[in-house]
């Protein structure tokens, strides 16, 4: 049912409960995941010590790390993936990304890591799910 799963992730705790669940899906559906990393715009001004580009870099690191430990740990299932880093707006992005790549389902954890802890679901998943144009979406705790 499900052959192209989008997985988007944050390295968040819940993101990584999200990843088990996609690559589990993924394999009893014969199906790929398309794990996603979205680094958010950086809006900061009047601050002379801060370094933009810095965090930038570290961002796109972590996102490459959290893609390939994916890799990896869907490679040992047989699970075939293909990995995406992209900057902007998460939920916009996500959204995009499943369109574009024709995503039978998203699949992302409850909270990020910018998250009010276990009370309210995290904005970006609660945005994503609002999106009327998105494809279904299971949300992992």
């Amino acid at each position: 049912m499900y052959k192209k799963i989008l997985l988007a992730v944050d390295g968040s705790d819940a993101s990584g409960n999200a990843i088990k669940h996609a690559i589990a899906l993924a394999k009893n559906n014969n199906g790929t995941l398309i794990a996603l990393y979205v680094i958010s715009p950086i809006y900061i001004t009047d601050i002379e010590t801060f370094k933009p580009e810095m965090l930038y870099r570290g961002l796109k690191q972590e996102g490459e790390k959290i893609l390939a430990d994916i890799k990896e740990l869907a490679g040992k299932d047989g699970v075939e993936v293909m990995t995406r880093i992209e900057d902007g707006i998460p939920d916009e992005i996500i959204c995009e990304v499943a369109g574009d790549s024709d995503a039978d389902l998203i699949i992302m954890g409850s909270h990020g890591r910018t998250g009010f802890g276990k009370v309210f679901i995290g904005s970006v998943t609660e945005r994503v799910i609002s999106k009327e144009k998105c494809c279904p979406v299971l949300v992992v705790r």
